[in-house]
């Protein structure tokens, strides 16, 4: 009876102690080799074996194991570039305990990333990429996809057919910053794979045209500091030759009520001068008058009255102003004395 009741126990609890069965990842890695692991859950708690074969193929070990904490976590199997449509076969063992698998690997590859990407600005003013990929498959077979971005915006992406390896970009901006990166994967028309490769490195175009985006080109230094020198030399004359500052900002002059400073001002041509002058002549006429005598005087002289006349036919320029105070002399015109002495009645 105890002997039964032992049995059954063991039965009910031999799952617990029982060990999990790794799961084993498979990758064909650029048609060279395969690249397998099974630490995808957690490390492994044990050390396996690993055996694989393809399809009528003999079952070979593990040339090279992948390692972790002294865990060995998965293996690297070199293959054939058509081994990929071939049933593959894994199989990992631990004393009594083995764990087989059979993997599918032709849309399970995955190529490296293009290399040699370079740019040029093409004699059609348009940018040029060109690059090259490295597996062993035939250029036809393989497709790329291109992402690029302008001064550190949002990535672009464009596929590119299978079996060209360049890209245009068209009439780039000369004052714009371009970084442009290249992978592939296997074509449709070869057994499509699901898994593209990995970013090649960026190559940059633009206004540094150089892949360090942090360094500044040597002629923009230069410009720099001719530039600098050229402003301090220009304040050092302006601050050092009163002429050239006068030229350059000239002195209002203080307003006069006097007429000639004010004809200077507005810097009066010579011939406008001259027509503020005036270029007439006026015939001046004194007034005539009467000097009255008393009657005394009037026996002693047959003169009674001076005139002062002036012959207003006589032209005078009134461009001299002295002229126009003419004294006033006597006159060799005499009135009798009978008009005199009415007067004076």
């Amino acid at each position: 009876m105890k002997p039964t009741r032992l049995l059954l126990l063991l039965c009910l609890i031999g799952p617990v102690f029982a060990i999990e069965a790794p799961d084993v990842d498979c990758l064909v890695i650029n048609l060279k080799y395969v690249s397998c692991t099974w630490n995808k859950k957690e490390t492994p708690k044990v050390n396996y074996t690993f055996y694989s074969s393809f399809f009528n193929k003999e079952k070979k070990s593990c040339p090279q194991y992948l390692t972790e904490n002294n865990m060995n976590i998965g293996c690297i199997q070199p293959c054939e570039s058509g081994d990929r449509f071939l049933t593959f076969n894994t199989m990992l063992v631990h004393g009594n305990d083995s764990f087989k698998e059979t993997h599918g690997l032709k849309n399970r590859v995955k190529l490296n990333p293009p290399t040699n990407l370079t740019v040029l600005n093409g004699s059609d003013f348009n940018l040029w990429f060109y690059w090259n990929h490295t597996s062993p498959a035939r250029l036809h077979c393989v497709e790329s996809e291109v992402r690029f971005r302008t001064n550190n915006n949002k990535w672009e992406f464009s596929k590119v057919s299978a079996g060209i390896q360049k890209y245009c970009i068209n009439s780039p901006s000369g004052s714009s910053r371009y970084e442009l990166q290249v992978r592939n994967r296997i074509d449709e028309g070869c057994g499509s794979s699901d898994f593209w490769s990995d970013w090649s490195e960026p190559v940059f175009w633009g206004s540094n045209n150089s892949t360090d985006s942090d360094s500044v080109p040597g002629w923009m230094t230069f410009l720099y500091v001719v530039g600098a020198i050229t402003l301090m030399l220009l304040v050092v004359m302006l601050l050092q030759r009163e002429r050239l500052k006068i030229i350059l900002i000239p002195a209002v002059p203080k307003p006069s009520p006097i007429l000639h400073d004010i004809e200077d001002w507005f810097q009066l041509s010579r011939g406008l001068k001259e027509n503020f002058k005036a270029s007439y002549n006026e015939q001046v006429c004194p007034v005539r008058e009467y000097n009255y005598i008393s009657q005394s005087d009037s026996m002693n002289s047959t003169s009674s009255v001076s005139t002062d006349q002036t012959d207003c036919s006589v032209s005078i320029d009134v461009n001299d102003p002295e002229d126009l105070y003419v004294p006033l002399s006597s006159s060799s015109s005499q009135v009798p004395s009978e008009e005199v002495q009415q007067v004076s009645d």
